[in-house]
């Protein structure tokens, strides 16, 4: 648009939002207030809100943004497939994030208005249960573990109670043509949070009932804003358990967006293994529900796995009926080094070959066990280790534990120690869960760029021990470490976001990684998703063709483009 008209439409944009203020201080109405939540383990007991009075501020964020990023229009990707596709049409990919060969990892786009109309009909369903506060917009706007930024955040936040009012909230959104952004536990890498747009936040974390529990089918029918270690806290005195274990925070409903997996999934399967029905609310308001509660059926299109993964951009997940398993009799836990990372590899490899199951296969390089000694004061040998854990009846776990054990010394192993005592068990899997804060003693002020790629199992080995000498090579501190059990490694890059040399090395870092899977017919994300940090790959992993069918999807579910707009379809995809 020509400059006149952008001050034009800027100038109109500040009048329109002072005058939105002017409105609502004058307004009678009761104060927005600023939800406290207290989520409940018991799922009987309702979850209590507890407000406190803010007086509030209408940001001029629109206006800021446009004058410091510039304002993007909303395009129709439809008119020029072959420009789009290729990425030469500039207003359509020129160097955003997740266009083809961006490098660039802040992340911006339109912001339309929220009209006051939508603000009153917020409030009309939730109640207090929302927020204008700038603190918590920009809190819901940042996710807590992500080096990827945006120049926008939330207009609004809301904390719907019910299917119902996520439902009326979704009509009311897709009305006034307002992006909507899904929000669980904060713990995804890949910017899936972020709000480009603006507009408003739904909130699930007061959507947190274990709703029906069936001991005898070892299921569970939950919402969506339940935490996995909640739930399987709840469900512990049944003897039964939700296997899946990613970062702690993380939610079921979330999980099931971003296809999540853990270090379980070796054994137990990814989400997708271990959801059996979901229900979502589509972008018109829309209740789906995508099948029974049968173990398997025939029976038309498969719903729930189209909607796992989906990151948001289809639906927003409400209810989950998930598959539970048996807390195990038994299990062992051992560890072992290595002097190099390869033979670690080989190790997790030949393991997974031999046909035993076991539950848990880690890889952490030296300088994470590095990390690990300044973090907890530990004296741990500073070389690549492997950590095991081995379960059923007693006797079955330890002939396992024996069987891995020799498979370790005819790899170059060493030290295989194995513990049985609970505590024991426990002290050294906090090792492994508390591995991400434990980087960060390295480097107090540094920023972490956490990415993961997975291989084929039989690469496993060539792929990390590849990407482990460009690594090393690098003047960054890079650690790494590994579901082993399924080719998935991860990698912790200590940059300094105020230092652009460091940053644009970390995304090299990252970029080598990612093409050295894909060259290994691998992926550009094990299990943290696409979100916005890695879009950029999809067309070489997918091909155009993957992309253009989803992108039907996509425009066919959500045609006014409101459901977590500017996430996994990277913006040059057009059909």
């Amino acid at each position: 648009m020509g400059f006149q008209t952008w001050i034009s439409r800027s100038i109109s944009s500040s009048k329109q939002a002072q005058k939105l203020l002017l409105l609502l201080r004058r307004s009678s109405s009761p104060t927005l207030r600023k939800p406290y939540i207290s989520k409940s383990l018991n799922p009987k007991q309702k979850p209590t809100v507890a407000t406190e009075a803010r007086a509030f501020s209408w940001s001029l964020l629109p206006l800021a943004v446009a004058a410091s990023a510039g304002s993007i229009a909303f395009l129709d990707l439809r008119r020029d497939p072959a420009a789009c596709d290729s990425g030469l049409d500039e207003r359509a990919s020129g160097g955003r994030v997740g266009g083809k060969d961006s490098t660039e990892f802040v992340f911006g786009g339109s912001q339309k208005e929220v009209p006051l109309e939508l603000i009153d009909e917020l409030k009309a369903v939730c109640e207090t249960n929302m927020t204008l506060d700038f603190d918590e917009r920009y809190f819901h706007g940042k996710p807590q573990n992500s080096f990827h930024k945006v120049v926008n955040i939330p207009d609004v936040v809301v904390f719907p109670r019910s299917e119902d009012e996520v439902s009326k909230i979704v009509i009311s959104c897709n009305k006034h043509k307002v992006p909507i952004v899904p929000y669980g536990g904060a713990t995804s890498i890949e910017g899936h949070t972020l709000a480009p747009q603006g507009g408003v936040c739904i909130d699930m974390s007061l959507m947190n009932a274990i709703k029906q529990l069936h001991v005898e089918d070892m299921d569970v029918v939950v919402e969506s804003g339940i935490g996995w270690i909640e739930l399987n806290e709840s469900l512990k005195p049944y003897g039964l358990f939700f296997p899946l274990d990613p970062g702690p925070g993380a939610t079921i409903g979330g999980m099931c967006a971003t296809r999540c997996s853990g270090s379980l999934a070796v054994r137990y399967g990814t989400m997708r293994d271990n959801v059996i029905n979901l229900k979502i609310v589509l972008a018109n308001g829309d209740v789906v529900k995508t099948g029974s509660r049968a173990r398997k059926s025939a029976a038309g299109y498969d719903l729930a796995r189209l909607m796992i993964g989906s990151e948001g951009t289809l639906g927003i997940i409400t209810e989950v009926t998930l598959r539970l398993q048996k807390l195990p009799q038994h299990s062992v836990v051992a560890m072992c080094n290595f002097q190099t990372i390869k033979d670690a590899a080989n190790v997790a490899i030949a393991t997974m070959q031999s046909g035993i199951q076991v539950s848990r296969v880690e890889l952490l390089d030296e300088v994470q066990i590095k990390a690990i000694n300044i973090a907890n004061g530990k004296n741990l040998p500073e070389v690549p280790t492997l950590m095991f854990e081995f379960i059923g009846t007693e006797a079955y776990s330890r002939e396992q534990t024996l069987i891995v054990q020799k498979i370790v010394s005819e790899h170059n192993g060493s030290d295989f120690a194995f513990v049985e005592e609970p505590e024991a068990k426990k002290e050294l899997w906090k090792i492994r869960k508390e591995a991400l804060w434990a980087c960060f003693a390295m480097q107090p002020d540094s920023e972490a760029m956490i990415t993961d790629v997975c291989v084929p199992l039989s690469r496993l080995a060539e792929c990390i021990s590849r990407s482990k000498q460009l690594l090393d090579a690098s003047s960054l501190v890079c650690l790494v470490i590994a579901h082993a059990g399924d080719g998935n490694f991860h990698t912790v890059i200590l940059f300094d976001p105020s230092n652009e040399d460091e940053r644009r090395e970390a995304e090299r870092l990252n970029h080598f990684m990612v093409h050295t899977a894909l060259e290994m017919e691998g992926t550009c994300t094990g299990e943290h998703g696409v979100g916005t940090g890695k879009m950029k790959y999809l067309e070489k992993e997918l091909g155009i063709e993957a992309l253009r069918t989803m992108k039907r999807i996509k425009v066919a579910l959500d045609p006014n483009n409101i459901m977590n707009p500017g996430k996994l379809i990277p913006p040059h995809v057009c059909f």
